[in-house]
């Protein structure tokens, strides 16, 4: 009996020092509450929201706090009211960390004041001071290209994986950055949540740099036309439909661009996702569209094309190389032209 009561102990002192060795504790200061406001710690599992404490603020706004996670994980500080704001942190076993944050009751959400012990934590502050830095049109028409390479300058850290998230409205734009964040982290990282995320994200994803994959589909007249037909030209991977607006007014643009470099080597593969023959054909000849490579099965938005390159807006284009390698994505009217213009300088 005994043997067996110092067994459990054993078991139980064992445990209770896993637990200590894995403790990441984070002390620091909260200001700028409003009266009678409680700060709520919770953890973030998949899209649930997990309260674990109320912090109980010193005279000065000091609080401190320990939890024991098995790897890095998202937390969140947030106000008990309905309207309060939020702030995130990651914490990782062992670590140590110090943060002063000031709550900004006009924006309702938290800022790090400064950060000690956490790269993760840290690069969060440097995120948010980004957002609530942009206090005018011309700072917000910066911001994405800001948010973009403070997140490619750190794509080895993993908060990187949680801050990508915001541009998933806008992922053909951004697809490149979640490679990099990814293939930066995969290694480090293989069995994380978050990268486990992005890996799923990824999944038939074409980005610059790879080889295009191949389309092969029927043109108007049933004739199997294949993207491959066009290597040794420069090829644009153009998706589009006859019902979308933005893709019909872009039309001219494409025409113009075809009729200047069409005789240095450059070629359209154009893919509809239409669902009907005559609404697709009358809109090539309406718009003057006048190269021979159109292509659709009518499938709409389940087309076999736009799923191969992960199309899930329109318009849509793919710039690949005379080797049938991709260039670039979603390059449009100035922008396209002035890198048509380098190709065939």
């Amino acid at each position: 009996m005994r043997r067996c009561s110092f067994i459990i102990f054993a078991l139980l002192l064992t445990l209770a020092m896993n637990a200590t060795a894995q403790k990441a504790t984070m002390g620091g200061t909260i200001s700028g509450l409003p009266e009678g406001a409680h700060v709520i710690f919770c953890q973030i599992e998949g899209s649930q929201i997990r309260p674990l404490d109320t912090l109980n603020l010193g005279r000065n706004g000091e609080f401190k706090l320990s939890v024991n996670p098995i790897e890095p994980t998202i937390y969140m500080l947030r106000t008990d009211s309905q309207d309060g704001g939020i702030s995130y942190v990651m914490l990782a076993p062992k670590e140590k960390v110090t943060a002063d944050f000031v709550y900004l009751d006009e924006q309702k959400t938290f800022k790090i004041t400064s950060c000690k012990g956490s790269r993760n934590v840290d690069l969060y502050r440097q995120f948010n001071d980004l957002i609530l830095g942009a206090v005018n049109q011309t700072m917000q028409a910066m911001l994405p290209y800001q948010l973009e390479k403070l997140l490619s300058d750190n794509k080895e850290v993993l908060m990187s994986a949680f801050l990508v998230t915001i541009f998933e409205q806008d992922f053909d734009n951004h697809a490149q950055l979640f490679v990099e964040i990814r293939d930066a982290l995969q290694q480090t990282y293989p069995n994380h949540v978050l990268v486990k995320q992005l890996q799923d994200r990824l999944r038939n994803v074409v980005v610059a740099g790879m080889d295009a994959p191949e389309i092969a589909m029927k043109d108007p007249d049933g004739n199997v036309r294949k993207l491959s037909d066009l290597r040794g030209n420069v090829v644009l991977l153009d998706f589009w439909a006859s019902w979308c607006g933005p893709c019909r007014r872009e039309n001219p643009n494409v025409v113009k661009l075809y009729q200047r470099f069409h005789d240095k080597g450059f070629e359209i593969f154009s893919v509809s996702l239409d669902n009907t023959r005559d609404a697709w054909v009358k809109a090539i000849q309406a718009d003057g569209l006048v190269w021979p490579n159109h292509v659709s099965d009518l499938h709409g938005w389940t087309s076999s094309g736009g799923k191969t390159y992960g199309v899930s807006s329109v318009p849509n284009t793919v710039l690949i190389d005379r080797d049938g390698k991709i260039i670039a994505r979603n390059l449009r009217g100035a922008e396209l032209e002035k890198k048509l213009e380098e190709i065939f300088k």
